[in-house]
């Protein structure tokens, strides 16, 4: 098959295979962006699961739709250690031009970009030379009172209180994506809680759509006791046979191809219903193809292809950050899990390391840092990746 027209290549196609499955998710924010901008109450939404599920992508089809009903909408990928003003900052203001194309009211439009300018500027240590300050790229002065006491909490609040009324001039809202969410510091996350409930009690026409890692609901409880009524919570999960069918054959047949049933049955076997994987074999069995159809042979074939380059580029880079000790204790629950795609108690991996529980929490809480690894629950620990612990089984150090 020729690989110019391979339609599981990055990019390639109008609907990206990982979205296939995500119907109910897609008309469910139909119904948010419909009540907000009728004024009626509405909880921002989270959307849970492991990594290669395709959170990322959905979150932005929900942006574009968003973008297509006038709203204004901006998107963060939050980071480690990173300060969330400085993004968030970026994210509204793009926000804010889509709203500006609408609006009749420039004066009006300078005046918030003038407050979005005073919060971006509060993201400069204190003390800060001027050389060292970062410049937001707003083309208006920073307005004074408004949105820039310090308090990330109380200039949050007032940020997206007067965003949101820039948004009810024109009758639409605004619609704030965050990627990576658990990654956000605690005070950042804590200051987002609580400008969510302003806004909720304000009726205010401004929603949070963030992504994470399953553990994503407990870091926001932890935060805000009230966390669990301004969020609605939906879990992404590894696709139906029926979706990961559509997600193969939906780009195969845009390109005028076809694939048998034997194959449809050996991609769903190696990519075990997750997004991510199903476009890894997909593009792999798609170049390795000779002629239309694509066989159960060329997916065989093209497999160990598509596992080096997973091996590399999706388990590989993850694998490097971790250090020697962190590698070890993610063996071992490779291990002890025989490789699946399953939780296992703490407790057990100390056991079969012969070592303290103790002595092991700190590399534990590391690889929980750096997104590796989540807690189930209580004394359970689990591979945010999938198919992790079988890469880890098949590697050779």
């Amino acid at each position: 098959m020729d690989p110019v027209r391979n339609p599981f290549a990055p990019g390639a196609g109008q609907r990206p295979p990982e979205l296939a499955g995500r119907d109910k998710e897609v008309s469910a924010f139909e119904v948010v962006l419909e009540r907000v901008a009728r004024g009626r109450p509405e909880r921002s939404l989270v959307l849970t699961g492991l990594r290669g599920v395709g959170k990322t992508v959905l979150l932005g089809e929900l942006r574009s739709m968003a973008v297509k009903r006038g709203w204004g909408a901006g998107k963060v990928e939050a980071r480690p250690d990173a300060d969330l003003r400085r993004p968030l900052s970026a994210a509204l203001h793009r926000a804010i031009r889509d709203l500006a194309v609408r609006h009749r009211a420039p004066d009006r439009v300078e005046a918030i970009l003038g407050i979005l300018k005073a919060f971006a500027l509060r993201a400069a240590p204190d003390g800060a030379k001027l050389r060292d300050r970062w410049q937001p790229g707003i083309d208006v002065p920073a307005a004074q009172g408004r949105a820039d006491s310090g308090d990330i909490e109380i200039d949050l609040v007032e940020l997206f209180t007067d965003v949101a009324e820039l948004a009810q001039d024109v009758g639409t809202g605004v619609a704030l994506l965050i990627d990576e969410m658990q990654d956000l510091k605690p005070d950042d996350i804590s200051a987002l809680c609580a400008a969510c409930h302003e806004l909720s009690q304000l009726g205010a026409p401004l929603v949070v759509v963030g992504a994470g890692l399953p553990h994503l609901p407990a870091v926001l409880s932890a935060s805000k006791s009230y966390s669990e009524r301004l969020f609605r919570y939906v879990r992404i999960d590894r696709l139906s046979r029926e979706d990961a069918d559509r997600a193969v054959l939906a780009p195969v047949e845009r390109e005028d191809a076809g694939i048998t049933d034997e194959a449809l049955d050996a991609l769903f076997d190696a990519s075990g219903g997750y997004p991510y994987f199903i476009q890894a074999y997909g593009k792999a069995a798609w170049d390795a193809a000779p002629a239309d159809p694509i066989s159960a042979l060329d997916v065989s074939v093209a497999a160990p292809e598509a596992d080096a380059e997973l091996a590399v580029g999706f388990f590989g880079s993850r694998y490097e950050r971790a250090t020697p000790a962190e590698r070890e204790y993610l063996r071992a629950m490779a291990e002890l899990t025989d490789g699946k795609d399953a939780g296992v108690n703490t407790a057990q991996v100390a056991d079969h390391l012969g070592r303290k529980p103790s002595s092991l929490s700190p590399a534990r809480d590391s690889l929980i840092k750096k997104g590796l690894v989540y807690s189930a629950e209580r004394g359970q620990i689990a591979f945010t990746v999938p198919h992790f612990g079988r890469f880890l089984l098949g590697r050779e150090d």
